[in-house]
């Protein structure tokens, strides 16, 4: 059994595994795996709140419009777009977190550990970036992950003699990043109808002179 596979198998034995017992790699990336997929399940839950708020504002910009109350109309729909600002910003994160976990779980025994895991670690920093001041437990929740994330592959790379590419491992966390935000744009049109377009009163009030 070669030195990579016993730890990516087996835990420590020994006095050494008595003194710190140490965690294979395998169930440390597991670990990760679940941890990211308990931060998409609660990212899923804000959204669906923001989703039934953005229907009840929908309905009150409607309301106000018919009624031909501009500037009500108006503050609603400011609002509006401030909760679906957020939804986009929540969809993308949701994306990209979901990319993340299904490269976790499919990460292989082969060697790639680092190779793997490198875009993984700058995806879930962006994400930290966007979440920071927002949701603080999920900000600190991503940081644990990504100090699991950046253990395994120096772990990894001991263990192989492999490091990472970051220019590469760069522009892969980019494509990830970018196809959340294209398949977060199009959620967006398919779930959230668009406001009506909003006169400004004076134009509204020209109509009945």
């Amino acid at each position: 059994m070669s030195k990579f596979t016993k730890s990516w198998e087996e835990p420590k034995t020994g006095i050494k595994g008595l003194i710190k017992p140490d965690v294979p790699l395998r169930q440390k990336i597991e670990l990760a795996a679940r941890r990211v997929e308990a931060q998409i399940q609660y990212l899923n839950g804000a959204i669906q709140l923001l989703a039934e708020r953005d229907k009840s504002l929908f309905q009150k910009v409607v309301d106000a419009y018919s009624k031909h109350e501009m500037q009500r109309a108006n503050v609603y729909a400011n609002e509006l777009a401030e909760i679906r600002k957020m939804t986009n910003f929540m969809m993308n994160a949701e994306l990209a977190l979901e990319r993340v976990a299904l490269r976790l779980r499919t990460v292989t025994q082969l060697g790639n550990v680092a190779a793997a895991l490198a875009p993984i670690s700058k995806v879930l920093q962006s994400i930290r970036t966007g979440v920071a001041g927002i949701f603080p437990g999920a900000e600190r929740e991503l940081s644990e992950i990504s100090m699991l994330l950046d253990e395994i592959m120096i772990e990894a790379s001991q263990t192989t003699g492999i490091s990472p590419d970051f220019e590469v491992a760069s522009e892969e966390a980019q494509k990830i990043l970018n196809e959340a935000a294209i398949v977060a744009e199009q959620r967006m049109k398919e779930k959230f109808p668009e406001l009506p377009a909003l006169k400004a009163p004076s134009e509204e009030l020209g109509e009945f002179k």
